[in-house]
């Protein structure tokens, strides 16, 4: 058999496996996977751009730089809570409206989108570039800490707009049913940001600036390759597609009932991510009272958690736009089974993936940390943050 012969095998084995034990018929499961795959490798590579810089840091600086590096990251955690929430609201109305044959009105979703995630990302940049010092010392971190933390937080305010707008094309391609262009640009990015970033930290020893530097300069890259689809312009013969909704410069840019419409959907999404991200400051706090060694441990926990929930970024945003082109068609009882189904199959996923990580929790703390006591330390982070993330994804 070719190796074509034997993916299509495997995956009707699964597939039927799945149907067998009721929690997902084949026909859902492979509608559902063409979706997910590129979604969880996308998810994978934006979260392990962070999760690459954080061991490249510890490497090469050693704890005081890992601390920075974690305060820094709970706010960049905050950009990127607040992308997803706005486009939560753009997939949502693309979806649907792309669904229901409406593709001017979903061309014009993604623009307002755009132009409201510009309005939000500028302040945030200003504020990055303004006091970085200050938001770090706010969590209590040491001297040290503060140093390497603010030099991240000055550097990385560009790909603050950049990650903002790559998000909103990410989930506008997600609303029309297309992963795969997606997954290729941030798949990239993400090679990008480890050359870049390892580069700068260990050929020029510029420690947590360098990983904010290469952050940066990736993000820049994804959103360039991104936008070029998103205009409507061909990527030829990459396999890479341009967006059925381009973002049209003639206009129109704006309309009230839509933008209305948007907000309204984002609202909530935002408010919820907000919610999950602001509850690390408190534990930064806390673990900045015990030093930078369980700082990074509780870092070293929460990337690998962001890490697992890779599969939620799949299986939430194949719900999102599954449900929503079925709804758009009016077929209301096969946009509940498909959302029952998901939530079934995410269950499994993630306890699987946990027990995994649970298991070989000491090994993994060691890419972070080398020290025996701060290896230690960081395993039971890790742990934690596993058996966390299967309530946290669903």
């Amino acid at each position: 058999m070719t190796d074509r012969q034997w993916r299509s095998a495997t995956l009707a084995f699964v597939a039927g496996m799945l149907e067998w034990a009721g929690i997902i018929n084949t026909e859902r499961f492979r509608s559902t996977m063409e979706l997910v795959w590129p979604r969880i490798v996308t998810g994978f590579a934006i979260m392990s751009k962070q999760t690459a810089d954080l061991a490249m840091v510890g490497i090469a600086v050693g704890t005081a730089g890992t601390a920075g590096l974690s305060f820094a990251l709970g706010y960049w955690q905050i950009v990127s809570m607040l992308g997803l929430g706005i486009a939560g609201g753009t997939v949502t109305l693309v979806s649907q409206n792309f669904g229901g044959e409406e593709t001017n009105r979903a061309s014009l979703a993604v623009t307002q989108s755009v132009i409201l995630g510009v309005g939000v990302a500028l302040p945030i940049a200003g504020l990055f570039l303004a006091v970085p010092d200050r938001l770090i010392g706010l969590l209590g971190a040491d001297p040290a800490a503060i140093r390497h933390g603010s030099a991240y937080l000055v550097f990385v305010a560009p790909a603050v707009v950049f990650e903002i707008l790559s998000l909103i094309a990410s989930r506008t391609y997600t609303g029309v049913g297309d992963t795969f262009t997606e997954m290729m640009a941030r798949a990239g990015g993400a090679v990008l940001n480890v050359v870049f970033s390892g580069v700068l930290i260990f050929g020029f020893g510029l420690g947590a600036a360098g990983a904010a530097i290469g952050t940066t300069l990736a993000s820049g890259f994804v959103t360039l390759v991104l936008a070029w689809g998103m205009l409507g312009r061909s990527y030829g013969r990459l396999g890479m597609q341009p967006s059925p909704v381009p973002i049209t410069r003639s206009g129109p840019w704006f309309e009230p009932t839509l933008f209305r419409q948007l907000i309204e959907i984002a609202t909530p999404e935002i408010g919820r991510r907000l919610a999950q991200g602001v509850v690390v400051f408190p534990l930064l706090w806390i673990a900045a009272s015990f030093g930078p060694v369980v700082v990074t441990a509780l870092e070293v926990g929460r990337r690998v958690r962001g890490l697992i929930n890779s599969v939620n970024w799949g299986l939430s945003l194949a719900s999102s736009s599954l449900v929503g082109q079925h709804l758009g068609a009016g077929e209301e009882d096969e946009a509940g089974a498909y959302g029952a189904a998901i939530i079934r199959l995410s269950i499994l996923l993630y306890v699987g993936v946990t027990v995994l990580v649970v298991l070989f929790a000491r090994p993994i703390a060691e890419v972070f940390v080398t020290a025996p006591a701060a290896a230690a330390q960081a395993a039971v982070f890790v742990a934690v943050g596993a058996v966390s993330s299967i309530g946290f994804g669903i």
